[in-house]
């Protein structure tokens, strides 16, 4: 129990410690990100991933850094699709590169209360009614199938957001300051910024993106642990993995269907864990090879020319 107390402070004391340091000293100042510091930044997320899967090596075993391992590759992968909607609400409301920074920093931290939500009550569900892993693994493999089906053409609106609308009703929107505020005082009425709208925005995405990863990432483990820190250092590094791409992300464009492959495996192998148990170790091969040859066939296959 003394070890496990441990283990859940230290982690937690790890996770708070960056994210001062992120904010309070290395960005302190609101500048853009440029690429070089997103790669850096990147090397660094996905550095810290490794050496405390070595800790999770030696401490807890081989089996529990595998899981590790690929509970943090599913999960690195999947969160790519969040960047797709980074890149379209920074562009439709117009946020300034210096501004962004701030807004994914507030999102991460929010969004990893909503993750360990997600994540205690999906495995004391599965806990407690081993059957739910099923229909996990049911909603997984509809998922991938539709997602491999979906337009690309399909337009999205933030505007029309529902929640948008109710937020907008309850308080006036005031324009942005050079300060970068999600709220201003005019008149003495507190107004919101539209830089709190593609906060909220940014929120109710990864909401939506985590009914599909925590699902994938419990197909790999049962741990608590294993899946909220593997789940939380992909969530860290998200932020950088954007600054680092978003130029680029038009060139991934068969990353989609490797995305949707990934979904489906994972899918399947809820669905048949009372049959088969897949080892971990041919999860990752298999996630690892889908993501590379996605990556590589968007490389080598020319784009169709727009009309």
């Amino acid at each position: 129990m003394e070890k496990e107390v441990l283990m859940w402070g230290g982690f937690l004391l790890f996770v708070i410690f960056m994210l001062a340091l992120d904010l309070g000293v290395f960005h302190r100042k609101q500048h853009t990100v440029k690429v070089r510091e997103a790669l850096i930044w990147s090397g660094v997320w996905i550095s810290l991933a490794l050496i405390f899967n070595v800790g999770i090596y030696y401490t807890l075993g081989p089996q529990k850094a595998l899981e590790f391992l690929t509970g943090y590759v599913v999960e690195k992968s999947l969160s790519i699709d969040n960047l797709f909607v980074f890149i379209l609400l920074f562009g439709f409301f117009k946020v300034e590169s210096k501004m962004q920074h701030r807004v994914l920093f507030w999102g991460v931290l929010g969004a990893i209360g909503l993750r360990a939500i997600f994540i205690f009550a999906g495995v004391a569900l599965i806990n407690q009614f081993h059957w739910i892993i099923y229909i996990f693994g049911a909603f997984l493999v509809y998922t991938g199938i539709k997602m491999l089906f979906e337009d690309d053409d399909n337009e999205v609106h933030p505007e029309k957001n529902p929640i948008v609308k109710w937020v907008k009703r309850i308080y006036p929107v005031a324009s942005n300051d050079e300060k970068g505020s999600f709220f201003r005082r005019i008149d003495r009425k507190l107004h919101i910024t539209p830089l709190f709208i593609v906060l909220l925005l940014i929120e109710v995405s990864d909401l939506i993106f985590a009914v599909d990863s925590i699902p994938a990432i419990l197909s790999i483990s049962h741990d608590t642990y294993i899946v909220f820190t593997s789940n939380i250092f992909a969530i860290m590094g998200l932020r950088s993995l954007y600054f680092a791409v978003s130029e680029v992300m038009g060139l991934f464009r068969y990353l989609k269907y490797g995305l949707a492959a990934i979904l489906s495996f994972v899918g399947v192998k809820m669905c048949i864990s009372s049959i088969y148990e897949i080892p971990i170790s041919v999860s990752l091969l298999f996630i690892l090879a889908t993501i590379i040859i996605s990556i590589l066939l968007s490389k080598l296959i020319p784009a169709k020319e727009e009309a």
